[in-house]
């Protein structure tokens, strides 16, 4: 069973209460102070200690999706690593779809109704990188009367390490832009849901690292790529958006800032400014300086003409450790022409789901509004 199976945080919660029990009903039984009856306790207590906690961490990644499977949660996923594939550019074509699903909306058994999610296994004919990632198709796709209709693309990410399982099941993002979109508040769009993370387990903050996995290239030219050469995607450079929280964020708002040709806008909901350099990312830059201010948005601004691209950040007055920090990104961006800011400021919500639920309609109509369906 896997490590996000309901049957397996049913299980430890069974264990956890059958222990909780035990422990009640053997306690007498233990209260001796030899040396069994000393060690029964205490490993009763420990038993019932481990029973609880892993039950509560279970049900924290079910509700915030920070792994995908137990080789994932210890290191170990190898299933979507950095691959070279010589038939990427065949037949078969850069993108393929393994399996579709309905959107839990009303109506959803139908995708002229609810859409439809598919997942599909991406390969980047530049940079040779494979991933995973999940397809929302609005119910216009598949409605005669919009045949011929292309539509626009938003690239959504999750955080570090997330799973883009996540996105739909615990940021519902499927059913959000299915509801704006029928509410008549956003225009129906594609939404590619995916984690960051393209070489498991390393986080390589989309980066280009020498070396090492073309993070930036992937998203910035490959993804694009692949998903237009598949589905009705708008041609013009105006068609693309992309969206993310925490370490997403930042890479949505880094692409669309360094690839305006690409993405006409980018949304970072709690985001950081400067790539992070920690024992999860390894050497990114390998004494690159350039590279390494780069990867510094705020630099960036400052020292390169400015991208003609919107931008859009969130932060909370309360519980948000960037929030100072957001403040300086949006007085840096005001000042540079072309370039637009807009902001989500909450008076509180921390660095969780929650918060970001409550970010995302508003995000979803402010990058409807600045994307071309043609």
């Amino acid at each position: 069973m896997g490590l996000t199976s309901n049957k397996v945080l049913a299980f430890a919660v069974l264990f956890a209460v059958l222990l909780f029990v035990g422990t009640v009903w053997w306690w007498p039984r233990l209260a001796r102070r030899n040396w069994r009856a000393v060690s029964g306790r205490i490993g009763l207590l420990l038993a019932t200690q481990v029973a609880i906690f892993a039950s509560i961490g279970l049900g924290a990644n079910q509700a915030f999706g920070f792994y995908a499977s137990w080789a994932d949660l210890f290191g170990q996923e190898s299933g979507q690593g950095i691959v070279v594939d010589h038939d990427a550019a065949g037949t078969n074509g850069p993108l393929q779809v393994v399996d579709t699903r309905q959107v839990n909306v009303s109506g959803g058994t139908r995708p002229q109704i609810g859409g439809q999610i598919q997942k599909v296994d991406i390969v980047g004919r530049r940079t040779h990188i494979a991933s995973p990632a999940y397809v929302y198709l609005p119910p216009e796709y598949f409605q005669p009367q919009y045949r011929t209709r292309t539509f626009p693309a938003t690239v959504v990410l999750t955080g570090y390490p997330g799973t883009a399982e996540a996105l739909i099941k615990g940021l519902h993002y499927p059913q959000t832009a299915h509801r704006l979109a029928k509410n008549g508040t956003m225009q129906p769009m594609i939404l590619v849901m995916m984690r960051p993370t393209v070489a498991p387990p390393r986080d390589t903050e989309c980066v280009d690292v020498p070396g090492g996995p073309k993070t930036e290239s992937f998203f910035a030219k490959d993804l694009p790529d692949a998903v237009s050469h598949h589905y009705r995607v708008g041609k013009k450079p105006g068609s693309w958006g992309i969206v993310g929280d925490s370490t997403g964020g930042y890479c949505a708002l880094k692409l669309a800032i360094h690839h305006p040709e690409t993405y006409a806008a980018g949304a970072g909901l709690s985001p950081y400014y400067r790539a992070p350099s920690d024992p999860t990312t390894g050497d990114l830059f390998h004494g690159n300086e350039e590279l390494k201010n780069r990867a510094d948005l705020m630099w960036y601004l400052k020292h390169k003409p400015a991208p003609d691209t919107s931008l859009l950040v969130s932060s909370s007055r309360n519980g948000e450790s960037n929030y100072q920090e957001t403040l300086r990104f949006i007085d840096l961006v005001q000042a540079k022409k072309p370039t637009r800011i807009s902001s989500i400021i909450l008076d509180s919500g921390g660095h969780n789901f929650n918060t970001w639920r409550r970010e995302i309609p508003a995000t979803l109509q402010w990058i409807s509004g600045r994307l071309s369906d043609r």
